[in-house]
């Protein structure tokens, strides 16, 4: 089985709906943009896909296998401001964490191990920075350390929470070609995403979500201006930018 499988999904905080009755099919190898307002769910469905919160009802399948027997093959990378930029941990040893659910936290990684980690390092164009305490980095470079991680873990499915927010360009880029390839290799991605300008040149799935599911499916079929007035309640400047940009799209002059 090729999909993951995302039926009668339902989560609550407080006793009131985060996200309801989610339906969706993802092909194996897809780049899915989680589109949305503020207050969504957004964040809350790639959590509950993958358990760190609890859904009422639902069931999630990845590629025909359940969250259990996929952990080791899932890797998330959460939004920055929820970590603890002051832990005194280096560059090397962050990226070097993405090993841990092969080799345990208490063993000593060996020179096969840290050559792995000076190979993702590179890849990310940190290796000159490997023994910098995170704290000294900028954004962006904390930023490529945590998909660094995340590379480490050489998972099949991959759900990234809002990781183009706070950086610069040249990071962002950095991070698309890497999910690019990634996804050229059969590799699933999820990404919580918030610049509507860039979703059709970075992805070529959508969840369009707003508590329920609005739409989802290819962007040439769902990423336009009747799916964004449901997603975004036509108010505010975001939905002001994505309805034209889309309206753009669909007369061709973009």
């Amino acid at each position: 089985m090729n999909e993951i499988v995302v039926n009668d999904l339902t989560c609550i905080y407080d006793r009131k709906p985060v996200i309801w009755d989610l339906h969706f099919s993802v092909p194996k190898g897809a780049m899915v943009a989680v589109i949305g307002p503020n207050g969504a769910g957004k964040s809350t469905l790639i959590k509950a896909m993958i358990g760190l919160v609890p859904a009422i009802s639902g069931k999630v399948r990845f590629f025909g296998k359940k969250l259990d027997q996929m952990a080791l093959k899932i890797a998330y990378v959460g939004q920055r401001a929820n970590i603890d930029w002051d832990f005194p941990i280096t560059a090397f040893e962050v990226v070097l964490m993405g090993l841990y659910g092969r080799i345990g936290p208490f063993r000593r990684p060996s020179k096969k191990d840290r050559a792995e980690v000076y190979k993702v390092l590179e890849k990310i164009g940190m290796s000159a920075l490997a023994d910098r305490q995170i704290s000294d980095l900028s954004g962006g470079q904390q930023q490529r350390l945590f998909v660094g991680r995340a590379l480490m873990q050489d998972a099949d499915v991959y759900f990234l929470d809002e990781p183009f927010s706070g950086i610069d360009m040249t990071t962002e880029k950095l991070i698309v070609d890497i999910l690019k390839e990634l996804a050229s290799e059969g590799k699933t991605i999820f990404v919580v995403h918030h610049d509507l300008n860039t979703v059709e040149s970075y992805f070529d799935y959508a969840i369009l979500l707003n508590m329920r599911l609005v739409a989802f499916g290819k962007l040439s079929e769902v990423f336009n201006s009747e799916n964004l007035v449901k997603t975004f309640g036509g108010r505010g400047g975001l939905f002001e930018k994505a309805f034209l940009h889309a309206k753009e799209r669909e007369e061709g002059m973009i």
